[in-house]
Formats: structure tokens, C-alpha cells, sequence
């Protein structure tokens, strides 16, 4: 059986001269990747949880996106950056025949990516922005493009908070998520992996739903404020091949909110048999 311990790689921007990309991997390199894109603010690790477990039978990538996680984090910000490095990760890959699978921001860049590369065999979309009202939004952007910094690895480990806020991921996930997303400045002081300018520039024009030949499933929490039932029930509708799920108890970060429904969701959807996940929880 494949290692389920991530290996660590950084890769030059094949796009964009300059810039270095990190990705973590789990599992069999030979095997046909599935990606995981992550949110605005977050970082490769939101996904360890989940990846370890899909590891044992495929071959995983979790991606950070430029100016987030152990990415470069370049001066100069562009339009489409986070779409341009997953082009960048698939030429690096070698292939176009993946699975994606992303949150939030990251859902965003998947769907895109799947309107313009026909090869995108599967499409997971966790609660991506979709008929929230505009103050949800604004409130988000805002709190993401604040810069925190504080005097201690230990108190940024602590300060460390999600956004939208969330009570429902458990504490030792938090914990896990959190030690992994803290750097120290160059004036001595601790702040987050990521760049908060990137929340103040305008997105890419909305992707050409037609063009999304892959079977998609959008999980939505149920108690989401960024995704609203009639936006998931419009976007599905806009789809080919799509389906909705819904996870109870659960808010934007379904994935942390509630790790055993994603999980069983993602397993049963990118088929992997219930007889290879058995004993791995």
C-alpha cells in the first residue's frame, strides 16, 4: 500500500518566471491525480485531514496558491493568478485528466478550469460564493484583507481564527490546521500564510457553465451564509451533470465542519469501493 505521508515539493511557475508553487502529495504518483484547490486565506494543510485517507488508494495533490501557504508570495498581483497556477500545476503534472475537488476561492478556480479544459474528469465544489447577500460577502473580503501579526509563534497559533468564523470544527483540527498556517515576518513578528492583498483586487469574469463537461457534486453546509439554497439550486441547474448534497450542521467550511460527511461524500462520488475505506477512520 502507498505511503500516506505527504511529500513536500516546490516547482517553478511554468506560467510566470519567478514564481515558485508548493504542493503536498499523498499516495501512488502513478495512479491519475485528484487536486485540491483550497479558499481564500487558507493553505495546502486545510486538506491533510481529508487527503490522508484518499492517499491510501489514489494519488493526492493539494496545491498552494500563489501569496498562500509555503507559495512565493509575489510583489506584482495579477487577475486570474490562482486559475494560472493550477494551469501551471497541470503542466508540471504533465496531464489534464484530474479530479478537483476545492473550496470556496478554490471551488471557483475548479469550476473555471473545468469550463476551458474539457479532459477535467470530476468536480467536487465545496460551498463556493453563490447567492449570499452583498454584506456576507463584503464582511468576509473585508475581515481576510485585514494584516494580523503578533509577538509570538504560540499567540498567532492561538489567535488563529477561520473566516466566516465557525464553532464546529473540532478544537484539535483547528489546532492542527493553525500550526501549520503561522509564519514569523520580517520584523521578527507572527502573522498568517497568506497575502491578505489578494482580497482586494476583482475576480475573473464569471466561467462559461456550458463548457463543463465533467459530472460535478457541490456540497453546500446547511447553515452557510456564502452559498444560499436557491444559488446551489441555480448553479446546479446551470450544469450538465451535476448534483447537490447537502451536509447538516455545517456552515461555509464543510470540510472542517463536519469531516466524516465530506469524507463519506468524496469517497462515494470520486468511487472509491466502501471496502477500500474500511478500518482507515
Amino acid at each position: 500500500m502507498p505511503s500516506v505521508e505527504p511529500r513536500s515539493e516546490r516547482f517553478a511557475h511554468t506560467l510566470c518566471s519567478g514564481i515558485f508553487l508548493h504542493a503536498l502529495h499523498w499516495g501512488d504518483e502513478s495512479d491519475p491525480p485528484i487536486v485540491l484547490l483550497h479558499g481564500g486565506g487558507a493553505n495546502a494543510h486545510w486538506w491533510d485531514h481529508l487527503a490522508v485517507d484518499l492517499g491510501r488508494h489514489r494519488h493526492v495533490l493539494a496545491l498552494d496558491f500563489r501569496g498562500h501557504g509555503d507559495s512565493d508570495y509575489p510583489e506584482e498581483l495579477e487577475v486570474g493568478g490562482f486559475n494560472a497556477d493550477l494551469e501551471a500545476l497541470c503542466e508540471h503534472l504533465g496531464t489534464e485528466s484530474l479530479a478537483l475537488v476545492g473550496h470556496s476561492m478554490g471551488a471557483q478556480v475548479a469550476l473555471d478550469h473545468a469550463s476551458r479544459h474539457g479532459k477535467t474528469r470530476k468536480l467536487v465544489l465545496l460551498d463556493l460564493a453563490r447567492g449570499a447577500s452583498p454584506r456576507s460577502r463584503r464582511v468576509a473580503r473585508l475581515a481576510l484583507a485585514l494584516r494580523r501579526s503578533y509577538p509570538s509563534r504560540d499567540e498567532a497559533i492561538d489567535r488563529y481564527r477561520v473566516i466566516p468564523p465557525s464553532d464546529r470544527i473540532p478544537p484539535t483540527l483547528l489546532r492542527q490546521i493553525a500550526e501549520q498556517s503561522v509564519r514569523q515576518e520580517e520584523d521578527g513578528r507572527w502573522g498568517f500564510k497568506f497575502d491578505p492583498r489578494w482580497f482586494g483586487i476583482p475576480s475573473r469574469p464569471a466561467p462559461n457553465l456550458a463548457g463543463v463537461r465533467a459530472p460535478v457534486l457541490l456540497l453546500r453546509g446547511a447553515e452557510s451564509k456564502l452559498l444560499s439554497p436557491k444559488g446551489a439550486d441555480g448553479l446546479v441547474a446551470e450544469l450538465a451533470d451535476a448534483r447537490l448534497r447537502t451536509i447538516l450542521r455545517a456552515g461555509h467550511h464543510v470540510h472542517l465542519d463536519q469531516p466524516e460527511q465530506t469524507r463519506a461524500r468524496l469517497f462515494e462520488f470520486l468511487e472509491i469501493p466502501d471496502s477500500e475505506t474500511s478500518g482507515t477512520h
